[in-house]
C-alpha cells in the first residue's frame, strides 16, 4: 500500500513538472529521479511551479535538453546530505544564476549551469563563458558548470578560453567586448573577477572524467573551497 501511493505521488508530480508532455529528453529520466532521491523529490516539490514554468517554456528539444541539464545538476548534487540549493533565487526573469548552493558550515554560493549544444573547442567555450559572465551577480562567490556530451569533462578548454581572454582585454581590444555586449574592457574585467569557478561536466563520463575543475584565483571574491569540492566530488558520481 506504501509503495503503490508513493509511486502514484512521483507519478503525479512527474506528470505536474512535465505538463503532461510525454517523450522527449527529460521524461524518460524525471520519474527515475524523484523515485530514487527523497531530497530531490523535495527538491521539486518545492520549486515545482518555476520548473513547470520553465519546461512549459521550452519550446523544443533542444530546450529541454538545456534543462534536463539543470535538473539533473541538481539532482547529482543533492546526493550530498550537507548540500542545500535553492533555484532560481534572484528571480526567473532577471537572468540570474541558476542556483545558490549551501554547504554546512561554508559561504554560500551561486551555480550557473549551461549545457554546449556541440562539442567544447576554444571558440565555443569562450563564447558561453563570455555570456555568462553577464550573469554574474557581485558581492558573492560565482561558478559555471559547463555540461556537454563527451567522456571526458577535461575536454572542456577552460584555461584556454581564459587566456584567450584575457590576452584581449590586455590588448585593450574594445572592439572584442563590446560585440560580445560588455561595455568594453573595463566591463569585462570587473565580470570576469566576479567569476571563481568553472565545472566541466560530462554526465555520461566514469569516475573522475565526468567532472573537471578550474579555479580563478583572481577573483574578487574566493569560492569556499569545501564546498566546491563538495560538489565536483557529488558531480563525479563519489
Amino acid at each position: 500500500m506504501t509503495h503503490t501511493t508513493h509511486g502514484t505521488a512521483v507519478e503525479r508530480l512527474a506528470d505536474y513538472l512535465l505538463g503532461g508532455v510525454v517523450g522527449g529528453p527529460l521524461s524518460a529520466d524525471l520519474a527515475g529521479w524523484l523515485a530514487g532521491s527523497a531530497r530531490f523529490r523535495a527538491f521539486a516539490e518545492l520549486y515545482r511551479d518555476k520548473i513547470r514554468k520553465k519546461l512549459r517554456g521550452a519550446t523544443d528539444d533542444e530546450a529541454r535538453r538545456d534543462i534536463r541539464a539543470e535538473l539533473s545538476v541538481a539532482h547529482s548534487l543533492l546526493a550530498d546530505h550537507r548540500i542545500e540549493l535553492a533555484f532560481e533565487a534572484y528571480g526567473s526573469g532577471r537572468g540570474g544564476p541558476d542556483f545558490s548552493v549551501t554547504y554546512r558550515g561554508a559561504r554560500a554560493f551561486d551555480l550557473e549551469v549551461t549545457r554546449l549544444r556541440r562539442p567544447p573547442n576554444v571558440a565555443s567555450d569562450t563564447r558561453v563563458l563570455l555570456t555568462k559572465l553577464r550573469q554574474l551577480p557581485p558581492s558573492v562567490p560565482n561558478a559555471v558548470l559547463i555540461a556537454f556530451d563527451g567522456d571526458d569533462a577535461a575536454a572542456l578548454e577552460i584555461p584556454e578560453a581564459i587566456r584567450l581572454m584575457r590576452a584581449r582585454g590586455d590588448a585593450r581590444d574594445e572592439a572584442f567586448f563590446t560585440s560580445r555586449g560588455f561595455g568594453g574592457t573595463r566591463a569585462f574585467y570587473e565580470r570576469f573577477l566576479r567569476l571563481g569557478a568553472v565545472l566541466g561536466w560530462c554526465e555520461g563520463a566514469a569516475g573522475d572524467a565526468r567532472a573537471s575543475l578550474w579555479v580563478n584565483r583572481s577573483a574578487r571574491i574566493p569560492m569556499p573551497d569545501r564546498a566546491l569540492r563538495a560538489c565536483l566530488t557529488s558531480l563525479r558520481g563519489a
